[in-house]
């Protein structure tokens, strides 16, 4: 007599151990993913991160998300000087950043030429529908991250006619902060 049980036994086995290896591998991408994310954007508040990996949100997209403040605010006062140019491209390098790639060229294309008001209104209309997805305080830690960084930009030439004299923040410049923090509300 043949024992049907035997393979059905071991089919229902290989279909399961697929199946944890399968989760095992989708766990090591989530892990990777938020490594990633954590290092270009500097965010280090765990659960920020995991909602961002929730919602799919890709280091590459979330590149765009955390350098369109940076750019936005240098250009705020109609040029970029030498110290925001610096700052800018100091920050890309903490968030990951590497001369020669897709990325880093299209910052210094950024700092370069002002990119068009759609990115600003893009950048807007992402952050917007990304704060529906994240609790409250979620939110305000992803907002004092871009927030801090955008800051940062727009102290980096300071005072009047960069020499540190008088307010380190244009007019200018604590109006696109301004509308960029609206963008979090």
């Amino acid at each position: 007599m043949i024992n049907l049980s035997k393979p059905l036994e071991d089919a229902f086995f290989t279909s399961q151990d697929q199946k944890l290896i399968e989760d095992l591998r989708a766990m090591r991408k989530m892990k990777e993913t938020k490594d990633i994310l954590a290092r270009i954007s500097g965010i280090k508040n765990e659960a920020i991160l995991d909602k961002l990996v929730s919602l799919k949100v890709r280091p590459e997209t979330l590149a765009s998300l955390c350098v369109v403040p940076l750019v936005e605010v240098a250009w705020a006062d109609g040029t970029i000087d030498p110290k925001e140019q610096k700052a800018i491209l100091s920050a890309a390098d903490k968030m990951g950043f590497k001369q020669g790639d897709i990325d880093y060229n299209l910052i210094k294309q950024w700092m370069a030429h002002k990119p068009a008001d759609e990115l600003l209104t893009a950048w807007i209309h992402y952050i917007q529908g990304l704060c529906e997805q994240l609790s409250s305080q979620e939110k305000s830690g992803l907002q004092s991250e871009i927030m801090g960084h955008a800051k940062t930009i727009a102290e980096a030439s300071g005072g009047i006619m960069g020499t540190g004299i008088g307010d380190k923040i244009s007019k200018s410049e604590k109006e696109m902060l301004a509308k960029l923090n609206a963008a979090f509300k």
